[in-house]
Parts: structure tokens; sequence; C-alpha cells
């Protein structure tokens, strides 16, 4: 006789549902959180709706980070790279970058299995490297030379890897409502300092 619930499950739970909760188990608890009994019982179904979708918990975890690049890559820089301006797409992403407290959790916990899980680390790894290039290409198009961009580009990212962990350590020392005046002028400082002198650029390109 066919179990009519685990059915149910199986056909409306889809794979992207399980990786999806995934990523949230391990924003909040690291990548040791992502099991298949544990995260059953949190989107209240069997474990046949996981065996339905994946092989096993390995496949899981490669669909979690499959779907955590493309929402740190794909989704949010294309849709700032729409941005004609590059100063404009330069205080987007770092607005972006910073506005989400589960994004923070994710990247902190999945630097830290980094070290000791080579697919964790390949992946971390071209996220890190795509927003490197992205951050690089937008110093360059304000007119930056290819060495110095390179080097803005290394200060902002290595600044925003550093805010991660101050975050992790004291999330309450830095203001984390993005509506919030406190947040929207702590973004202008952090903006500012990693934005060059366009002025002494624009006067050494001309000259």
């Amino acid at each position: 006789m066919v179990n009519n619930v685990a059915m149910k499950d199986k056909k409306t739970l889809s794979a992207e549902d399980w990786a999806m909760a995934a990523l949230d188990a391990i924003a909040e608890d690291g990548v040791t959180a992502v099991a298949v009994e544990p995260l059953a019982r949190k989107l209240g179904v069997t474990k046949g709706s996981f065996y339905w979708h994946f092989a096993n918990r390995e496949a899981l975890l490669e669909a979690a980070l499959h779907l955590w690049e493309k929402q740190e890559t794909q989704d949010v820089l294309t849709r700032i790279g729409d941005e004609p301006d590059p100063l404009s797409r330069l205080q987007r992403v770092f607005y972006k970058v910073d506005a989400s407290h589960r994004t923070s959790r994710q990247y902190m916990a999945l630097a830290a299995a980094a070290g000791h899980d080579p697919m964790i680390r390949a992946v971390v790894t071209r996220v890190s490297e795509e927003r490197m290039a992205f951050i690089f290409d937008c110093y360059r198009a304000l007119g930056l030379e290819e060495d110095d961009a390179r080097r803005w580009a290394a200060t902002a990212y290595s600044l925003y890897l550093g805010i991660l962990q101050f975050r992790w350590d004291l999330p309450d020392a830095l203001p984390a409502e993005a509506e919030s005046p406190a947040y929207q002028a702590y973004m202008a400082h952090f903006t500012k300092v990693l934005i060059p002198d366009l002025t002494t650029i624009q006067e050494s390109s001309g000259s």
C-alpha cells in the first residue's frame, strides 16, 4: 500500500527547499547542523522526502553550497552589475554584503569549516574570487590604475571579512537594522573609507 503522507512529502518539498533549510541550519548552528533527521523535523516531513531528492547528507551539503554560491555571486552581483555608474555599484555592493545577518553567519560558518573540508573550501574560494573580481572592476571603472585598483579591492574585501568576524564576535556592537538611521550613518562612513578621492584620480588622468 502506498504511503500517501510520504508521497505528498516527496512531491511538495523540492530539493531546493531542503538546500535552503540546510543553509538556515548552517547560519544557526554551523555545518554540523546539516543532518537529515533534525532538518526533516524542522520541515515537518519524513526522511522519505529527503531520500527522494538526495542519496546522502554529502549530496545535500553539496546542493546547499551550490545554492549559497549562486545567491552570493550570480544573484547579488548580476543585479548590482546592471547599475551603470561604478561608484553606485561599489556603494550598493558594500551595503548589500553587510545587510544580512543570516548571510554573514553562513559565510563565517562555511569559512570555519573550509579548513578541513575541500569541497567547502573550493566554494568559499570561488565566491571570494568572484567578489574580489567584481570590486576590482568597479575600482578600475572609477579610473584607478590596475595595481591601485587591486590594492583598493583587497583592502575593501579584507575589511568586509573583518566586519563579518566583528559581527560574529560582538553582534550588538554595530547597527543591524538596515533601515535605521544608525545603520545608514555607519554604512555612509564605511563607504567613505573605501572610496578613493575621485578628484585626485580625475586630475591625474587629465595630466
